[in-house]
């Protein structure tokens, strides 16, 4: 068997690949839902209800959709530039903690700012974190070729455990009654609610801007051309005189001020405050969606909202039919599996020998 790739690919292959890429998903999870003893057309019903059937369900899939977005656009402007931020997660906790840095723990009373001064330092403190901790892999890997799928990977335990020595220490809040949790960030810095009695903020608003300025940089810009061309082939960008190591440089900037800010935005929108369990998984998720949008940042959002909707539904389908939660995670995985392979065999076809 061998892979050759196809001169022109057909545009009804493009149209087709991801259909029959949600078509496999769906046989494939299908055969573990069975397995789990649930009747399958039912399972799959209270799914997309939960995820997508009611006020409700919308909501609370729009509200977790918040940092997925951000950390997915994340990995996918750093994917483009072919540095594999591996360690958005972390990135993410960073910025989180320098919010509350800013927006909790800020001066006292002879040294207060107007909220109006302190929230854009509160964003841009938590920007700046999550660029910073990525800045290291980037340059480590500019300088000293150090693969930074390990670096950024390892960063993402050393910074948990530096954000829980911070929970434990001099961030605990004292009324927390033994909880470890940072003291809350001041109610002036938190984001409206879009709409209201559900827990949809301002934070999405900020996540659909980010992925607008994404796209026009990436398409519009000088830097967005280098970073496609660096993306497609580093050499080639580099015998034409680009600057790949600082490109690849401005890129971990980028990268994890985006996850440094989706960080800022889950405590200032949801939460209030940093706790160790505040992300189960938006930086590793944001992998999963970059993969399912092909790197293109206005994918990005729609791929965000679709796993949103399948980890709520999930809860759903659990409580009625007895399915384990887990299940949801299986489908975001075996979906970006099929997607991979259906846009393989949309650019290449398969000749036997």
């Amino acid at each position: 068997m061998q892979l050759e790739r196809r001169e022109r690919v057909p545009r009804a292959l493009l149209v087709g690949a991801p259909v029959a890429a949600v078509l496999a998903t769906l046989v494939i999870s299908s055969l573990l839902v069975a397995w789990a003893g649930a009747p399958v057309g039912q399972a799959y019903a209270l799914l997309l209800e939960g995820g997508f059937g009611s006020r409700f369900a919308w909501t609370e899939t729009l509200t977790r959709a918040t940092p997925l977005i951000l950390t997915g656009l994340a990995a996918a402007v750093a994917f483009r530039a072919r540095l594999f931020n591996i360690g958005a997660e972390g990135q993410l906790y960073a910025g989180a903690l320098a919010a509350v840095a800013v927006g909790g723990l800020h001066g006292g009373e002879g040294f207060a700012l107007a909220p109006g001064l302190l929230f854009p330092l509160m964003m841009l403190a938590a920007m700046a974190a999550g660029a910073l901790l990525l800045l290291g892999p980037a340059l480590a890997k500019a300088r000293l070729g150090v693969d930074e799928v390990v670096t950024t990977l390892l960063l993402n335990f050393i910074v948990l455990l530096f954000v829980s020595a911070m929970l434990d220490g001099p961030m605990k809040d004292a009324s927390a009654m033994g909880w470890p949790q940072s003291v809350a960030i001041q109610d002036a810095l938190q984001l409206g609610k879009l709409i209201e009695r559900s827990r949809v903020h301002s934070g999405l608003l900020w996540a659909l801007a980010a992925a607008l300025l994404l796209w026009a940089l990436l398409a519009r810009s000088t830097l967005g051309f280098e970073i496609r061309a660096v993306g497609a082939n580093p050499r080639a960008a580099a015998f034409a005189g680009m600057p790949v190591a600082w490109v690849q440089v401005k890129v971990a900037l980028i990268s994890g001020a985006l996850a440094g800010l989706a960080g800022a935005i889950e405590v200032a929108g949801r939460a209030g405050y940093l706790t160790l369990d505040m992300s189960p998984g938006y930086g590793y998720s944001g992998i999963v969606i970059a993969m399912l949008a092909a790197l293109h940042p206005l994918g990005v959002v729609a791929a965000a909202i679709f796993v949103a909707g399948i980890l709520v539904g999930a809860d759903s389908m659990s409580r009625a039919v007895n399915v384990p939660t887990y299940i949801a995670d299986v489908i975001v995985a075996v979906s970006l599996i099929a997607v991979l392979v259906a846009t393989m065999l949309a650019q290449y076809r398969i000749r036997w020998r």
